[in-house]
């Protein structure tokens, strides 16, 4: 799908002049990637390589434009299932045009992030400048996720939660190398800069982005290694759990083998025989009064052997 905007008065506004300065291809057919070939010149690797989620970030120049690929997060949703994905944009600078191609259908120009812009440059800048708050966004919604995480996994007794501890481990390090990938357009941007038309508010803009950007790949380092770091611990927690589960239910089974026992030799009937002579009501009665006597006694004795041996 091919949307067209107009800079006016600082804002990017979106118009049907297909004359535009800013084109933007979302998820294009194979007539609008042919339409991108012979209308802008712009040639098939460059294409595919804007839409593959997995293409690494780079700045080349070519004859009549400059070609960006970037790093960007996709949006998350429950679907996603603790998993944090980046995928690619690709931007190509024309002296008057800027050509973009993605292979995602999102919001590209927020209002709060394109305020005022005032040439093509600033434009692609501030589309690097948004990817790096992104990137933070999420690292911020990664850390609030991990420490409810945590907090379940004190308590649990299965492997969910630590399972998806490890989904964003895993993101976490998708994360760092897309944010890494960037940090080389952005070193190429600077020794770049009269190539990309930069003026001096362009150059200090871009060393405000390559200081965010630097900020962001030191916190996602960060929380990749402290979550990678504390998973074994976290492991041991579900482990430990689990053992203090089954000890629990073991001491229990210790306390009602004796009343079990004695219940299965003599049977209930061999006991009303024997009882005849009182009424029921008060026999019963002083039977459970007794099984339960035994499984006190027995409770006392298993914690008195568990005491000595955690001592011991």
């Amino acid at each position: 799908m091919q949307l067209n905007y107009n800079l006016i008065d600082g804002k990017i506004i979106q118009t049907t002049d297909e004359d535009a300065p800013i084109i933007v291809f979302e998820n294009p057919d194979e007539i609008e990637k042919n339409k991108i070939t012979s209308i802008y010149l712009i040639d098939e690797h460059n294409i595919q390589s804007a839409l593959d989620p997995n293409e690494v970030s780079r700045l080349e120049f070519e004859d009549t434009y400059a070609a960006i690929i970037y790093k960007k997060p996709k949006n998350y949703s429950s679907k996603d299932e603790f998993t944090f994905k980046a995928f690619t944009v690709g931007v190509f600078y024309f002296k008057e045009r800027l050509i973009i191609i993605i292979g995602e259908s999102i919001v590209l120009f927020e209002e709060k992030f394109f305020n005022r812009v005032e040439t093509l440059p600033e434009v692609f800048l501030k589309l690097i400048n948004e990817a790096i708050i992104h990137f933070m966004m999420h690292l911020r919604v990664i850390n609030m996720i991990t420490e409810e995480l945590e907090t379940k996994i004190t308590r649990a007794m299965e492997n969910k939660h630590l399972l998806n501890l490890f989904s964003i481990s895993k993101s976490l390090v998708y994360y760092l190398n897309a944010i890494e990938a960037n940090t080389t357009i952005i070193s190429k941007m600077k020794r770049n800069f009269q190539k990309l038309d930069f003026g001096e508010k362009q150059i200090d803009f871009l060393e405000d982005i390559a200081i965010e950007n630097y900020q962001c790949y030191r916190q996602a380092e960060i929380y990749s290694t402290v979550l990678g770091g504390l998973m074994d611990a976290r492991g041991t927690i579900v482990n430990n759990n689990m053992n203090f589960l089954i000890k629990q239910l073991t001491i229990i089974n210790i306390i009602l083998l004796p009343i079990n026992v004695i219940a299965s030799i003599g049977g209930m009937s061999e006991y009303s025989m024997m009882t005849k002579d009182i009424d029921w009501p008060v026999s019963y009665l002083l039977f459970m009064i007794v099984m339960v006597l035994i499984g006190y006694l027995t409770y006392v004795v298993v914690k008195r052997i568990e005491s000595k041996t955690g001592s011991s």
